[in-house]
């Protein structure tokens, strides 16, 4: 009988062990699935690569992406490129959307035939013929337009393919803060 009361305690105690053990570990579990959905549906750190978007971002720099956020015009937003063979993520400036015209002429460009104030802007842009954007589309260009592979090389973007808006960078710490 010492035996069966020594196995059953034995078990009771792994038990308690166990239930002791996943107590433990619970609030971690939570933690990681909280950080999971965050960064899946609401924001996600990105990092700035090359100087397409100088002098407003530099490579290198880490910034927040909301994957919530109304995108509008001159909103800095991150595409997803796969066109020409391409897989990779562009950080660039949303200049003309969905439904829109958008064309330059003599390095001035022109959404729905009105001139555009991009202080922003970098370099010359070079002329393009007038382009109309579908319901779904918009046309995104780097800030720094002699070295940027946007829109005018890609084509419009659809809706689909914007990740989200990013206007914060976190790093590096000199550079805290909102971006316009």
């Amino acid at each position: 009988m010492s035996l069966k009361n020594d196995k059953m305690i034995m078990v009771i105690m792994m038990k308690d062990k166990i239930l002791k053990a996943i107590k433990e570990i619970i609030p971690y579990i939570v933690i990681l699935v909280v950080v999971v959905l965050i960064r899946t549906y609401l924001v996600t750190p990105v990092i700035v690569s090359g100087q397409s978007m100088v002098p407003t971002l530099d490579g290198g720099e880490l910034m927040i992406l909301n994957k919530r956020a109304k995108i509008d015009r001159f909103d800095i937003v991150v595409v997803k490129l796969a066109k020409q063979g391409k897989k990779e993520d562009l950080i660039k400036r949303v200049i003309a959307l969905p439904g829109e015209t958008i064309a330059c002429e003599n390095g001035i460009v022109y959404v729905n035939g009105k001139r555009q104030d991009e202080e922003f802007s970098k370099g010359k842009t070079e002329d393009f013929e007038k382009i109309e954007l579908k319901d779904d589309e918009y046309f995104v260009m780097g800030d720094n337009r002699e070295d940027s592979a946007d829109s005018r090389l890609f084509g419009p973007f659809n809706r689909s393919e914007i990740k989200g808006q990013t206007r914060l960078v976190i790093f590096p710490f000199n550079k805290i803060g909102k971006v316009k």
